[in-house]
């Protein structure tokens, strides 16, 4: 009732966080390295795709494995928008999120009515079509050779970048609280709990998991056509399926189904990808004893741990 008389109590808490959090990184700018401002940025963009998927696994129980095709689609759709037709990189920004969201809306009118592995495989190869589609249609996407695309800003240096996606991030974020907050988050738990138990209680388990797998694509979108946009040559290689045995590491390390999970796993492990890049596919072996690890020890990922270990987190960011 205190909530519904004063909602800005419950908004206050995570907006001074956010606040918090934007101030911290913003200041770490002048001090870093070009390079280690391009490990934070590619931080900040798999920030935003692991939380958004964690939307959809973590908090609505669709386990769908295409959360990095959307973002490929709105990476290219932007691309191949400001080059063919010479728009504003905006402009291309927004249609990748529009056709992102539409693809995202068919896609899960398609498949949502399934469950746990055939969910899984059809979202699967959803991902795969999109990928073989970007390496075989070179006359458009120019496959392997890479998509050349305009900067979002004209001479914008890595620092002004920094700063454009810490903001985009911090936005994205707040959106997916608010949609946790709202009454839709708690129709995404009850379907993830029990979906015939929701269904009974009265909740369109399809037309809840369709909204959600909607706006989880078009934040993949958005996040894919502004990262395009940074590092200017595109590959069919944002598509590839390694992208999305990343996203769930780290969704699942920090974790899985926790509003803070992601967030706070994202940077880590990306700056460990950056470091392990040298060793080439042993990386990804390394990932997976870190997991193995972890969920041995405790398979609430890192927000359980560091609960366990009486480092309070937040019950807003839980």
């Amino acid at each position: 009732m205190t909530q519904m008389l004063s909602p800005g109590v419950f908004w206050r808490k995570p907006a001074t966080l956010a606040t918090a959090v934007g101030i911290a990184l913003l200041a770490i700018a002048p001090f870093a390295s070009d390079y280690m401002l391009h490990v934070l940025i590619t931080s900040l963009y798999y920030t935003i795709l692991a939380a958004s998927w964690n939307l959809l696994a973590g908090f609505t129980g669709q386990f769908s494995l295409a959360q990095q095709a959307f973002a490929a689609i709105g990476a290219y759709t932007s691309g191949l928008i400001t080059t063919i037709f010479d728009l504003p990189p905006l402009v291309g920004i927004l249609c990748g999120v529009a056709l992102s969201a539409l693809l995202g809306f068919c896609l899960g009118r398609l498949v949502l009515r399934m469950r746990a592995i055939y969910l899984a495989i059809a979202t699967w190869a959803f991902a795969e079509t999109v990928h073989i589609l970007l390496t075989a249609a070179y006359s458009f996407t120019r496959g392997e050779l890479g998509l050349t695309v305009p900067p979002l800003v004209e001479g914008i240096s890595p620092r002004g970048f920094y700063v454009i996606f810490v903001l985009v991030t911090l936005a994205c974020v707040l959106v997916m609280y608010a949609m946790l907050r709202s009454p839709l988050g708690i129709f995404m738990r009850a379907i993830r709990d029990d979906e015939l138990r929701a269904e009974s209680l009265g909740i369109d388990a399809t037309r809840t998991k369709t909204l959600v797998f909607t706006a989880s694509s078009a934040f993949a979108g958005l996040a894919g056509a502004v990262y395009a946009h940074y590092v200017v040559v595109l590959s069919p290689q944002i598509a590839d399926f390694s992208e999305m045995a990343k996203l769930v590491i780290m969704t699942v390390v920090g974790g899985l189904g926790t509003f803070a999970g992601p967030l706070i796993a994202a940077a880590p492990i990306q700056i460990l990808n950056s470091y392990l890049a040298k060793y080439g596919e042993w990386d990804m072996v390394i990932y997976a004893l870190i997991v193995i690890v972890l969920m041995r020890a405790n398979r609430g990922g890192l927000v359980e741990l560091l609960a366990r270990f009486k480092l309070r987190v937040p019950s807003f960011a839980r």
